[in-house]
């Protein structure tokens, strides 16, 4: 079964760090450019980073540019995304997401950003 599972999520206050992780199972990973994505109550999934399948171009939100580094493993199959000097404002449900004809979300993982 197909599937994407992110982890990694949590609170932190503003100017800290996470990780978040997305260990993809049954697609053929490194066939599929991979992304993160978020959203928050009442608006649309905003893209925050995407990487090509060998991860050598990557792409960025203009309101995560160099704060945020998406990288990826395809012998482990996992996509991460390091989010550091957080703001309140990057508080979202972020989403994995493999795109193109991978075509598939993950659960979500919450981030909450305290001032």
């Amino acid at each position: 079964q197909a599937q994407l599972v992110e982890s990694g999520g949590g609170l932190v206050q503003a100017g800290g760090s996470l990780t978040l992780s997305c260990v993809a199972s049954g697609i053929h990973f490194r066939t599929c450019s991979m992304g993160w994505f978020r959203q928050t109550p009442g608006n649309q999934r905003e893209m925050v980073a995407l990487v090509t399948p060998a991860g050598r171009i990557t792409n960025y939100g203009d309101s995560v540019e160099g704060r945020f580094t998406i990288s990826r493993d395809n012998f482990k199959d996992t996509t991460t995304l390091q989010m550091d000097s957080l703001k309140p404002e990057d508080t979202a449900v972020y989403y994995c997401r493999a795109t193109g004809a991978c075509n598939l979300w993950g659960q979500g993982t919450q981030v909450t950003v305290s001032s």
